[in-house]
């Protein structure tokens, strides 16, 4: 099954599928392609064909070069609640001693393909985020909340350890005391206090929470794609590596971004005392 596709811009007609009642929705316009999750009667829950979608449609939009900022949202009062529980009851009962090789098969590809996404993401978080649901927004960049929004890092609540990036996202934006007892005692973080612990980007209020999004979006995808993804890669590697290998890997990603038309294109317009237009390569 395919995710629908909307796709528009000066180098292409507007063109959407029929199929709506597909689990993962994809919107290209404009340099943004909007990754919506779909199963509003589930809480976007996450079963093995939304899974299987969810990382087809996060690498195809990897790999088109109109695509210069992607944007990862839910339909309805949900984000995304993690794994479908219902799914995995059958499982459980199944008495398959594999009843758990979705992490390694589904959720841990998709959360590469975010963290690894060769251009900028956000999250915009229009519910919950529970589990699994929680980790894939918190590996994107960026998220925008809304008021009516928050997390639950529910694994405890099940008996299971943190998946989907958890362990290795959560520290690094709130530390690791505080992730600690985030994942001990799971709650519902209100978006306040989400604000306030440094997992929102911004807060905005629920019905201006598409407008916000797409503004950013908009920002990100006019940016220096490839000098946008090397600086969170600097940043990512420094965070594992001591002073002078980061400063090595600077140095590559330099040379990288400096061979780029962005760059050229920048430092002309400078000269020029003019605002650059980028192209993203």
């Amino acid at each position: 099954m395919g995710a629908v596709t909307r796709s528009t811009g000066p180098d292409r007609p507007a063109r959407l599928s029929r199929m709506t009642d597909a689990p993962v929705l994809l919107d290209v316009t404009d340099g943004v392609a909007t990754v919506t999750l779909h199963r509003p009667e589930a809480m976007n829950s996450l079963d093995v064909a939304t899974k299987v979608l969810l990382l087809e449609t996060l690498r195809r939009v990897a790999a088109l070069d109109s695509v210069r900022c992607v944007v990862l949202t839910g339909t309805g009062r949900a984000f995304c609640t993690g794994q479908d529980l219902k799914e995995h009851i059958g499982l459980l009962h199944s008495g398959r001693s594999q009843r758990l090789s979705t992490v390694e098969e589904h959720y841990n590809p998709i959360v590469t393909a975010l963290v690894e996404m060769p251009k900028p993401t956000l999250a915009a978080v229009n519910g919950v985020a529970a589990g699994a649901g929680a980790s894939l927004a918190l590996a994107c960049d960026l998220r925008v909340v809304a008021d009516t929004a928050g997390f639950n890092f529910a694994f405890a609540n099940v008996a299971l350890s943190c998946d989907t990036g958890m362990s290795w996202t959560l520290q690094r934006l709130v530390g690791r005391a505080r992730a600690l007892e985030l994942l001990y005692f799971p709650r519902t973080i209100r978006a306040e206090e989400a604000d306030a612990l440094g997992l929102a980007t911004k807060v905005v209020p629920a019905e201006e929470l598409v407008t916000e999004t797409a503004a950013l979006a908009g920002r990100l995808a006019a940016g220096p794609t490839i000098a946008l993804a090397s600086i969170r890669e600097a940043v990512t590697y420094s965070g594992e590596h001591g002073f002078a290998e980061s400063l090595a890997h600077e140095a590559t990603l330099m040379s990288r971004t400096g061979a780029t038309e962005d760059h050229e294109a920048a430092v002309a317009a400078f000269v020029a005392k003019e605002k650059p237009t980028y192209r993203g390569r």
